[in-house]
Parts: structure tokens; C-alpha cells; sequence
């Protein structure tokens, strides 16, 4: 009886051994990051720009969340001025990077609030090139306080991925000017 079992005990030996070499293998052939536009790190000074949103008036019966139509804006404005990492300019002409923030509301089609969107476009104002772009939707929620909450967290989220995106681009600037 336990003849029978050697060959069975081989094969699958060998089918653990195969099956852990295509994982591996496959794990390895995810391609290397791209780099990260060097200008995001090298800026000392940025113009956020308010690109606005839709109009409220066509939103479901209340407004989507308080602040009005320029919340992205004070808000994106605010936490970079806390942040402290880049001077806030007054023009694009003086600024080594454009943040542009805006708003788009996405109509549910039910009679739910309203789901969104908070842009944030990184631009060179020299070149006018996107150099990055960050998306982070918003989910809607009936009770404003909750919708409020949403819209917070969707801010953390955008100014957290720009300062991981700055922090990801500095090393690189660093090794590069060593």
C-alpha cells in the first residue's frame, strides 16, 4: 500500500514546486514604477487654481454638502497652507507648479444625494503640461453631516496622495543632485 502512495507523493512535489515557480514568475513581471515628474519635488512655490464645479441648482432637492460651490477650493487651500511644503503664490507667472482643484457632481438617477468627484490637476505653467492628476470620489449619503463627512474624507485622501506623489519625487531629486 505504500507503494502506491511514492508516486503520488512525487507528483505532487512536483506540482507544489511548479505552481510556486508561475506565481513567482508572475509576481515578477509587473513592470518597474514610472517615474514620477521631477518638477512635483523641485517646486518651492504653487498657484492653486480654482477650476469650480457644476452648478448646484441641479442638484436633487439639497445641497450636495455646506460650503458651497468653492469648499474644494478653501478647503484644498487650507490644507496646503498647513502642509507648509510649497509657498502659496498669488499668480501662476510666479509659481513653479498650477494645482488645479475642482468639483463634478454625478447624479445617482435615484432619489438618493448626489455622488462626486474632487479633481486635483498638478500643471506646469510653463509648458502647461498635466504633469499628475488625482481623482477621489466622493460617495452621497442622506444626511448632509454625513455627506459632509464624505467630502472630508475624500480632501484627506487627495492632499495624502499628492504629499506621498512629493515625497516619492524628493528622494529622486535629492540622489540626482548628489
Amino acid at each position: 500500500m505504500l507503494k502506491g502512495l511514492e508516486p503520488l507523493r512525487f507528483y505532487l512535489a512536483v506540482a507544489i514546486v511548479g505552481l510556486t515557480s508561475i506565481v513567482t514568475a508572475q509576481q515578477s513581471k509587473s513592470p518597474a514604477p514610472a517615474p514620477i515628474p521631477p518638477q512635483i519635488a523641485a517646486a518651492q512655490k504653487v498657484f492653486i487654481s480654482n477650476a469650480g464645479g457644476e452648478s448646484f441648482e441641479n442638484v436633487i432637492d439639497s445641497l450636495p454638502f455646506n460650503g458651497g460651490p468653492d469648499r474644494p477650493y478653501n478647503q484644498f487651500y487650507a490644507s496646503m497652507k498647513n502642509w507648509g511644503r510649497y509657498e502659496l503664490v498669488s499668480s501662476p507667472a510666479d509659481a513653479d507648479l498650477v494645482f488645479e482643484v475642482s468639483w463634478v457632481l454625478t447624479d445617482t438617477g435615484l432619489k438618493l444625494p448626489v455622488l462626486g468627484q474632487l479633481r486635483l490637476v498638478v500643471i506646469d505653467p510653463k509648458t502647461h503640461i498635466t504633469l499628475w492628476n488625482f481623482t477621489e470620489f466622493v460617495r452621497g449619503a442622506m444626511l448632509l453631516s454625513n455627506r459632509d463627512k464624505n467630502f472630508d474624507q475624500g480632501m484627506t485622501t487627495i492632499v495624502n496622495r499628492l504629499k506621498t506623489v512629493s515625497a516619492s519625487t524628493a528622494g529622486s531629486v535629492d540622489a540626482a543632485q548628489k
